[in-house]
Parts: structure tokens; sequence; C-alpha cells
């Protein structure tokens, strides 16, 4: 049996922390996935509102959308199955409302695996990810199953990362304070733990999101005057 204090033990969980920390090189901060047109606007104007819409994302918007891309990556890369692997990235490419949205998810995809191959070497199944463009939860799929970490971890590190993320960015738009930035996030457990459940047991042909108030900021963002985030 392996102890906590062995070398090794915990590694999985490790890397989980290391890859969705804030501090590492995808360019997540520079991204509000639509957020900062919902607060020019007023849509999101306080911690109730700004909560409602992180938890609409990570629910029912391009979090579930996510979770499903990188289950089947994930599920593609511990079975060796490049072609599946492909399908799930393309699919996640494809699935994006914006060309903002697209852009997102691609140029952090992009940074993740190539960052994830520098210093974990071969995190992904390999001549995977030359291709035309790199989803971001697909490689984040892959390379959590290259890595020893759990499909449940794998989900709830990602979709926690991207409440975060949201959050900050909300706090950087003077929506809320530090402190009720956390009480968001603990708010949001129960729900990123439920909708990481889901994606699990998600049937393909349940595949989608419907959060058309994230889109149609995300599509006002695109010419907005004065901008903080690249989305």
């Amino acid at each position: 049996m392996t102890t906590a204090t062995e070398p090794g033990a915990g590694s999985g969980l490790y890397r989980l922390l290391a890859w969705f920390s804030p501090s590492f090189p995808t360019g997540a901060f520079s991204y509000s996935h639509g957020l900062e047109a919902a607060a020019a606007d007023g849509a999101v104007h306080d911690r109730a509102s700004l909560e409602t819409w992180v938890r609409a994302v990570v629910v029912h918007g391009s979090g579930r959308i996510d979770a499903d891309i990188l289950c089947a990556a994930y599920r593609a890369a511990r079975a060796g199955d490049l072609a599946a692997l492909d399908g799930a990235n393309r699919r996640g490419l494809a699935f994006r409302a914006t060309a903002e949205l697209a852009l997102e998810t691609e140029q952090q995809g992009a940074a993740f695996l190539a960052t994830c191959r520098a210093a974990w070497p071969q995190p992904c199944e390999d001549g995977w990810g030359a291709g035309e463009g790199v989803c971001h939860s697909a490689a984040c799929g892959a390379a959590a199953a290259g890595g020893g970490i759990a499909l449940a971890d794998a989900l709830i590190g990602y979709l926690q990362a991207l409440a975060g993320n949201l959050v900050s960015a909300g706090l950087r738009l003077g929506v809320v304070g530090q402190t009720d930035g956390q009480r968001i996030l603990a708010a949001l457990e129960p729900a990123v733990a439920a909708a990481a459940c889901a994606a699990r047991d998600r049937a393909p042909g349940d595949f989608g999101a419907a959060t058309f108030a994230a889109d149609l900021a995300s599509m006002a963002h695109e010419t907005q005057y004065s901008r903080l985030f690249r989305s």
C-alpha cells in the first residue's frame, strides 16, 4: 500500500492542482467568457447576479459542453483510440456559439497542451493535437487520462477552474469583492459536484447547452468599445 509520505503518492492530485492552477500558462485570466459585456450592460451587477451567471455557464452552458468533451477525450485516451480522441476534440471546437468563445477554447487548449507536454512528457497520446486546433477541455481530458488522474477528479477540477476564472473576472470588473467572490465559489461547490457527476453518466444524445443570455453577451463583447478581456 502506498502511503502519503512515499514517492509518487498523490501524484495525480499534484498534477491536477498544477494544471488547473491560475499560474498554469493558458492565459485564462485574459478571458471573461462574455461576462464583461454582461457587466457593462448591468445584467451582472452584484454577488447574486454573478453567482447566477456563473452557475448557468458551468451547469447549462460551456461548462456542460466542456465536461462532456473532457469525458469523451479522457475515455478515448485511456483506450488509446486516437480517432475517438480526435473526434471529441473536433466536436469541442465546433460547438461554440461565438467567434470569441471558439478563440478562447482553442488558444487555451493549445497553450495547455504545449505547456503540459513540456513539463510532463507525454501527458497525451503521441501524434494527437497537431491538427487545426486543440479544444481546451479535450486536451485536459487526454492529459488527465495520461497523468493518472481519476475522471471524477478531473471533471471537478476543470469545472471549479472555470467557475474560479469567471469569479476572478467579476472581481476585476468590480462586480464583487474578494470575500464575496469566495462566497460565490463556496455556494457553487454542490453545483460543480453535481455537474461533474451528471457528465459521467450523460448519454451522447444529450450533448448540448442552453445559455442564450451568455451567448448574446459574448456576441456583444465582440464589438464592445472598451474592453479588459479577450472574450
